[in-house]
Parts: C-alpha cells; structure tokens; sequence
C-alpha cells in the first residue's frame, strides 16, 4: 500500500469517529442505545439490515469459493438470503416491532420469560452469546487476514487495532451510531467494488465480459450447485439464513424491533433483500473471474486482496480496503450492541438483584461495560480462528449449524400456529438440536450438507412435535395475549 491508501483509511476512520461522537447527543438512555427509541425509518434500517448481515468474510472465505467454485456463491448465499428476507417480510419482521410495542423491550430476547419461563430464555441467551462468540470472533479473524494481505501486519495485530477502532464508536454512540456508520460503510462499499468491478471488466474486454468469462472458466463454475454444494446444502443453508436473517442472529432483529410500525419493518426486511439479489453480483463478479487473472492460486482466499493490489492505483487500494473493514465492522458492531442489551436486560438482573429496575442512566453504564467485554472475548476468538476450522469453518460449520437451536423456538415463539408450544418445547429443540449438532460434527462421518441441516431439521422437528401433541391443552392467558398483539395488523406506535 502506498501512502495515499493510508490516508484514504485514515479519513474513513475520522468520519466513523465523527458519527460516533455526534451520536453521543442522541442517546439518553437505554433505549436509544440499544433500540433507537422504536424510530428508525424503514430505509436506514433496511440498509442496516443489508450491511450488518455480511463482513469481511465475503472478502476472504466466500472469494475463495468463488475462485474454487463459481456462480454457486450466488446461489446459496445471495439467493438463501433474498428468500430469507422475502419470507420474513411477512411473518417476522412486522412481529418484532409490534413486540416492542408491545412489551417495551430492548434486547431479542426479553420477550421469552414471558413466551415460555425465565429458565428458558436464561437458556437461549446464554447459547446465544456464545454462538456470537464464534460469529463475530471469525469476522474479527476475516479482517485479520485482509490486512495480513495489503499491509503485512500479522494477523492478531489486525485483529486488535480493528477491534480498538470498533469498540470507541459503538461504546459511546450505541445503535444510532451503528445505523449511521452502516450508512457511510454501505456508501464506501458500493463506490470501492463498483470501481473493481469495471476495472476487472475492461481488463477483460469490457462489459461484454460479465456473459464471456463463463466460456473460459471451468465448466463447472457456471454451475448453480458446484462442489461441496449441493441441493442437500442449500436446503440446509436457506433454513439457516431463513432463521438467521429474521431474527436469530439477534442484530437483525433489533434493526426490526426498533422499527416505529410493522410497516416500516416489512419495506426494510423487503429493502435489504433486494440489496442482497442485486449486489453481490457486482461483488462477486472479480473474484469470479480471478482464476483468469490470477491463475493456479496457492491460497484462493487471498484473490479479492490480489485483484485490488493488481488493478487499482494507489489511493483507490486503500478505499477497497476501507470498504472490507466497513462490511466487518458494520456486523461486528451491531451484533457487539446487541448482545449486550441481553446481558443488560436478561442476564445480569437474574444473576444480582443490584441490575434489576435499573433507571435508563444505569442501565445505559452497564450496558458499555458489557460492550467492551464481550468485544475483548470476541477478539480472543477470532485470534484463534484456525483452533476452530479457520474462519470457514466457524461461519459454515459452527455458526450456520447452531443458529437453528438458538433460534427456532425464539422465532416460532412468535407463530399462533405454535401457540402450544411451552417450555418444554422450547428447551427439548434447543438440546436435541445440539445433541444432532455433536453427533455429526464429533460422532459420525457426514457431508457438511448434512452438518448444517441435521440441527436445524431436529430443532424444528422436535419443536413441533411438543407443540402438536399439547393441542389440546389450553393456552396462558398471558401468551395467547401476546401472540394476539404481535399478529394484529394494527401498527406499532411509541416504545
């Protein structure tokens, strides 16, 4: 990198820091720093939405896919998500808002000692942060690795001074800075990859070459299912972001529950999957083509850092690299906020009776002492990324396999179809998900389909076969009032 590029990080750097201290001004207590006061207007969150679902992975591992495999990143990530996004449109997104209006909640999980007891929503925040443990320490990891790639630093240096930076604005600006710096990060993410993108096209013959470069790749690269991915994966992998990108990754569905009206939060939910079918292919479009480019790679994880040092001059490099570090910082931050509105709201007040009926100010303290803990965690993770499977691994195999335990009964939970569900219900689909998770990560020899889709299918099997066979019990008060409330097509207003 040249000294231009560096000065292009620095000044991204300035305004991130900018919006965070111009953020302080906005936040007054707890509820604006975990949930935006219930106001954040559908567009911003949609974007937010978009930007906080991918990081500094897409740049790293999913570009070694598409240099090994080809159009099938598209397929199974993008396409996975969009549908994600579609069907939360109309059964998820609306609910959480209506949710806060609801209950005045604060933090995803807030609702479920209610829904079903406090020992299990003490269950499911618990298993939870330590999912994030793993998510959020392989983004850290990814952006370790890109700047190994453009600067030489090692990567747990990396991963430390992109950890600092984070931790400044998130801590004092809360969600209102997260929403306004995911603005900035999706603009600097668009301007960076669409200048790679031409750059890439014109060095391959113009913009003809987006239909030409298939004819000259492998054949197998054109495929929609190619390599380890196979229909089996994608229906695991579609069920994952299904539960993921509605509210199982809890940062995503904080972009919901602070929507002002179910309206808001449909057209955001419908917003950033439209951003997820266009996007990704201009973005991945040069890491398609980088077997061209660069042929026979040693390490294909490194091509999209390689494509940007080969193709664009000094200045334009470090607005590349800008743009990773916004798509990582974007979803580390977010879910950084997240979790600790859990540890604030859930978890701290059953474990000391000194964090209970605590005012907004209070509340607003422990909750940056809980950000800048669960940061520092995060980073010891993804310092060891590679104890885990490499950052791959934690996203594809970890992540994407326990997220349907955490998540089904907390997202079903919202469903008068599982009105019958209790307790009982909830806890048996988070183990018996874990337990099939142990079994064919540690038991038996599968594919990674299977991996991925043998919890999932478990959690969601078990759930619903509790929940039939008490159909004919009656149904608390209490939980048939809120389900009422969450499915009623009148718009949430106030928090």
């Amino acid at each position: 990198m040249q000294p231009l590029d560096y000065a292009v990080i620095a000044v991204f750097f300035l305004l991130i820091a900018i919006i965070g201290w111009i953020s302080i001004r906005k936040i007054e207590g707890s509820r604006d720093y975990f949930v935006a006061g219930g106001q954040i207007p559908w567009w911003l969150g949609g974007i937010s939405h978009h930007v906080s679902g991918h990081s500094g992975v897409v740049f790293v591992a999913y570009a070694a896919v598409a240099y090994q495999h080809g159009f099938t990143l598209y397929v199974w990530w993008a396409g996975s998500i969009v549908f994600a996004c579609i069907t939360g449109a109309w059964w998820f997104a609306p609910k959480w808002s209506r949710l806060r209006a609801a209950r005045n909640i604060e933090s995803p999980t807030e609702y479920l000692a209610l829904r079903y007891n406090v020992a299990t929503q003490q269950v499911m925040a618990w298993s939870g942060i330590l999912l994030k443990l793993f998510d959020v320490g392989a983004k850290w990891a990814s952006i370790g690795v890109l700047l190994n790639g453009f600067t030489g630093l090692s990567v747990a240096t990396g991963i430390w001074l992109s950890g600092g930076v984070s931790l400044f604005y998130i801590t004092v600006g809360g969600l209102w800075a997260d929403l306004y710096t995911d603005l900035l990060q999706f603009a600097v993410q668009v301007v960076a990859g669409l200048i790679l993108f031409v750059a890439v096209a014109n060095h391959l013959g113009g913009m003809d070459s987006i239909w030409t470069i298939w004819d000259r790749l492998p054949p197998d690269h054109s495929r929609w299912l190619n390599g380890p991915y196979t229909p089996l994966f994608l229906v695991g992998y579609v069920a994952a972001a299904t539960l993921s990108y509605n509210g199982g990754t809890w940062n995503l569905a904080v972009r919901y529950i602070g929507a002002p009206s179910a309206a808001s939060a449909r057209n955001s939910a419908l917003l950033s999957g439209a951003l997820y079918l266009v996007w990704p292919l201009f973005l991945f479009f040069p890491m398609w083509a980088a077997p061209l480019l660069l042929p026979n790679l040693a390490d294909p994880t490194q091509s999209y850092v390689l494509l940007t040092q080969k193709f664009l001059p000094a200045g334009l490099v470090g607005l590349v690299l800008a743009s990773m570090f916004a798509a990582t910082m974007a979803m580390t931050t977010s879910d950084t906020n997240t979790i600790s509105s859990v540890l604030t709201r859930d978890i701290l007040p059953i474990l000391s009776p000194r964090f209970q009926a605590m005012d907004q100010k209070r509340s607003l303290f422990i909750a940056r002492v809980c950000t800048l803990g669960f940061t520092f965690l995060t980073l010891v993770v993804g310092i060891q990324a590679d104890y885990f499977g490499g950052v791959l691994g934690l996203i594809i195999t970890w992540f994407a396999a326990l997220i349907g335990p955490v998540s089904v009964p907390m997202l079903f939970g919202l469903l008068p179809l599982y009105r019958h569900a209790d307790a009982r219900a909830a806890l048996g689909s988070i183990f018996a998900g874990l337990a099939a998770f142990g079994l064919t990560k540690y038991g038996i020899s599968v594919s990674q389909a299977a991996q991925v889709l043998a919890p999932i299918a478990t959690s969601v099997a078990v759930f619903s076969l509790m929940a039939w066979l008490r159909r004919g019990q009656p149904v608390a008060p209490e939980v048939a009032e809120l389900l009422a409330r969450v499915s009623s097509d009148t718009p949430a207003r106030g928090s």
